[in-house]
């Protein structure tokens, strides 16, 4: 539905219910008429079926509580169907002539619902001036846009935290004119058409319509001899460095926003952001799973049957884990404490996952011992993949 047909729709006699009606009144009413209308009870019937499409027009706006109080006031505000659609040559009580079509094409592209998705408030406060909605206001010097850059920091400075110069080649205020965009020695005047004000105002019946001044683009300000160095709009493109903060803990694909440190306004307009991308290049040593450190350490077999202590790197020193006897490969170990600075000041873990190491060449004195050694030690439990083999011999 249109945002006229609020106007000239009235959606409380289509239902036949008083406006003072409940909620349940109203969809009670509805099913009754629902039903009687449906189409496939009066196959064949064009009127039956214009009659369910109304019904239900009407029910979408009265049986949602918040649609139902916009419509109120909407009907409320335009005299409950005072405006028809051959406004012009009906007219409006005291004879000023209005065309809704007029109204609701300008502010809302004259298509869609409920005044562009916005809502009945959302509407006047943002078009009208008066009525209680406050004057409009002057849209000013237009925002900068936002700027993207890309980092790769090394692991160790990721899980620190560092400082770096970032250079970028981008539009910036210009030194010139320092972002006003007149030539120096002069100075943006008040623009002849808004006066300064930023928009423009046209009468519509009895109410004003406020748009951005098209003469200055809504700035409120003209300028009459432009800057040499950026023709007038404020900025040029430079190069530029800025020192970045990357915090500790910064982890790869993570994007830092630095509010205001992107491309200048026009004219001096607020700046944009800036928004770094990081990169972190891999270690040779460690990986990372969240706010833990990842390490894989290598053991021999004796040392995973007999049990040893381990001396491995941590990013800031060493420490000794305690290997116990018969720790199988792929065990993981557990240094707490040694990973990544959390923002509250604790830190996560480094897990060490231990790697036993088959060697593929022994010598003849090893393969003695092993023999030996297997002799001595029982089989490994696998009786129930025996008993699936038997099966099949």
């Amino acid at each position: 539905m249109s945002s006229k047909d609020w106007i000239e729709k009235d959606y409380y006699a289509v239902l036949g219910v008083e406006k003072s009606a409940s909620s349940d009144e109203i969809k009670k009413l509805y099913r009754k008429l629902a039903r009687e209308s449906h189409p496939d009870h009066n196959p064949g019937d064009p009127k039956a079926e214009e009659r369910f499409k109304a019904v239900s027009e009407a029910y979408a706006v009265l049986g949602e509580e918040k649609k139902r109080r916009e419509y109120d006031e909407m009907r409320s505000l335009f005299g409950s169907g005072a405006f028809r659609r051959n406004a012009r040559t009906g007219g409006q009580p005291g004879g000023m002539p209005f065309d809704v079509s007029d109204l609701f094409g300008g502010a809302a592209g004259g298509t869609g619902t409920r005044f562009g998705g916005g809502g009945f408030t959302d509407l006047f406060s943002s078009i009208f001036s008066g009525g209680g909605a406050g004057p409009a206001r002057a849209r000013g010097p237009a925002r900068g846009r936002d700027v993207e850059a890309e980092v790769a920091l090394d692991f160790e400075d990721a899980v620190r935290g560092v400082t770096l110069p970032l250079t970028l080649r981008a539009p910036g205020i210009c030194d010139t004119c320092h972002g006003n965009g007149a030539k120096p020695g002069t100075q943006p005047v008040a623009c002849p058409v808004c006066q300064g004000a930023g928009v423009t105002t046209r009468n519509q019946g009895s109410f004003s319509f406020s748009e951005p001044c098209r003469n200055c683009q809504g700035v409120g300000t003209i300028v009459e001899e432009k800057c040499p160095e950026c023709h007038g709009t404020g900025g040029v493109t430079k190069t530029r460095t800025l020192n970045v903060r990357f915090p500790a803990g910064v982890a790869d694909g993570q994007r830092i926003r630095l509010a205001g440190r992107g491309e200048p306004g026009e004219r001096g307009g607020p700046a944009g952001d800036l928004f770094v991308h990081v990169k972190v290049r891999p270690d040779e040593l460690f990986g990372r799973s969240g706010d833990d450190l990842t390490l894989t350490v290598p053991i021999t077999f004796a040392e995973a049957v007999l049990g040893t202590d381990l001396r491995v790197p941590t990013l800031d020193g060493t420490v000794t884990l305690r290997v116990p006897a018969g720790t199988p490969s792929g065990r993981v170990l557990r240094a707490r404490g040694k990973g990544v600075v959390r923002k509250d000041g604790r830190a996560g873990d480094l897990l060490v996952t231990l790697d036993v190491v088959v060697p593929a060449k022994v010598s003849d004195e090893a393969r003695a011992a092993l023999e030996a050694f297997a002799e001595q030690t029982p089989p490994a439990a696998r009786e129930h993949l025996d008993a699936r083999v038997r099966r099949f011999s």
